[in-house]
């Protein structure tokens, strides 16, 4: 368990003023300059050191993300864009970072951008995050006035400045090549890698995009020492998270942990155990949607880290933890989910665009009973075919619920096919078998 001294986002509830004055009180822009002045490479190997992982879903090391971009500026400028589209179901930690501790996240950027050598950060924002905004930029608008941010920035001899950019609700736009088609004005559709964006992002130029809570926590690390955060947690799977947990629990709740923490636990001491009793579980999304679910038997022992919930076919993803219970329709939950990725498609790629469809139309069936047996295995089919064969991993995303489903729940569809065929329409939160 997390103490309250090892906590990065001491404001994450918004009991106190997310203004620069309260911000300072609780750290931020402490010693900021001094840090900057150890350089480049040492904020890049210091980030190397604590282990962070990309806190954005994909996990890729920081720190190793921020040395792909070149050493040297020549004729094309350097951008750091911080992916803020929370748009993934289920998940909500950045929002309440850009709420209640922007400051962290402003002087995360200054210290990137500057390991990266960029003088230019676009901050961008989901479209439905219209009070997220306006703190952000009255954030952003005292840094300036206070001077940490640009002209010299902090003092430091460094030019930085900071935009927000407000994107247009889609999904897509999480996907960081699409949010730098979105950001240059164009249709977010991703785009094919290479180049990527290090050598060719925004404009063109050299780009790195992270996501809000991999910035955050940069200066942390930097002050307190990249020992500190990579002790946290297990090897390859250190540091503290941001979890967000809903569903059928007592208390829903977002909350700092650190990594490698019992999914159990981390249910039962924050959220006051599942609704029922642990009992009542009957499955878990551990990372967000777009990751496999996991039944009671594996919730009963798995770790939330991401080698722990790959080793079960999962994933940490973003750490949006939903809880299901009994009362669950675990087939509706899913056809629900294939509708959003079909309906979030942005139609570029074949896979994606005639699959998405097609899955959530079987599903719709399945969660009747309306479908044949052997259709289960043919839509297992068409997940595998559409995973792995799209420009992003959007296709990735709506095929990997559907596989967890039939991996763990495969009976229940049988069942329902059953049922059905017997005369026996399926009742919401009542699961009969063919026996009965």
């Amino acid at each position: 368990m997390l103490l309250d001294k090892d906590r990065i986002f001491t404001n994450l509830y918004g009991r106190h003023d997310f203004r620069l004055e309260a911000a300072k009180q609780r750290g931020a822009w402490n010693s900021t300059k001094e840090l900057m002045q150890f350089g480049p490479e040492w904020i890049c190997d210091q980030i190397k050191a604590s282990g962070l992982r990309g806190r954005g879903g994909a996990g890729f090391p920081t720190g190793l993300k921020w040395t792909f971009m070149p050493k040297v500026v020549k004729e094309r400028p350097h951008y750091l864009v911080v992916n803020a589209d929370e748009s993934e179901p289920g998940t909500c930690k950045d929002r309440d970072i850009m709420r209640h501790d922007p400051h962290l996240l402003i002087e995360g950027c200054l210290i990137a951008s500057y390991a990266m050598r960029a003088n230019k950060c676009y901050i961008y924002l989901r479209g439905e995050y219209i009070r997220e905004r306006e703190v952000l930029e009255e954030a952003i608008k005292e840094a300036y006035a206070a001077g940490l941010v640009g002209k010299n920035a902090c003092g430091s001899g460094w030019d930085f400045d900071i935009y927000c950019h407000h994107g247009a609700g889609a999904y897509i736009c999480g996907e960081e090549t699409a949010l730098l088609e979105s950001l240059e004005g164009k249709k977010g559709q991703p785009r094919l890698k290479p180049p990527f964006p290090a050598n060719a992002g925004l404009y063109g130029c050299p780009t790195t995009v992270n996501n809000v809570e991999s910035i955050a926590v940069a200066p942390t690390i930097l002050r307190r020492g990249a020992g500190w955060f990579a002790g946290f947690g297990r090897p390859n799977n250190t540091g503290t998270k941001v979890f967000c947990i809903s569903g059928h629990v007592e208390r829903p709740c977002n909350v700092e942990e650190e990594m490698s923490i019992p999914l159990k636990t981390l249910i039962e001491e924050h959220c006051g155990g599942v609704r029922g009793g642990w009992g009542n579980l009957r499955a878990i999304i551990p990372g967000g949607s777009s990751v496999p679910m996991i039944p009671k038997e594996i919730c009963d022992s798995v770790l939330m880290d991401f080698d722990a919930l790959r080793d079960v076919k999962s994933g940490l993803g973003t750490a949006a933890v939903i809880v299901m219970d009994k009362s669950t329709d675990l087939i509706k939950s899913i056809a629900r989910l294939a509708y959003f990725y079909k309906h979030e498609s942005c139609g570029q790629c074949t896979p994606c665009r005639e699959g998405t469809g097609w899955m959530w139309r079987v599903l719709e069936r399945m969660v009747k009973g309306e479908a044949e047996a052997s259709e289960i295995d043919t839509l297992l089919d068409v997940a595998s075919q559409v995973e792995g064969h799209t420009i992003c991993a959007l296709g990735d995303a709506a095929a990997w619920p559907i596989q967890g489903l039939i991996r763990h729940f495969r009976q229940d569809i049988e069942d329902r096919i059953s049922n059905y065929r017997m005369g026996r329409p399926h009742v919401q939160g009542v699961t009969l078998t063919a026996a009965e």
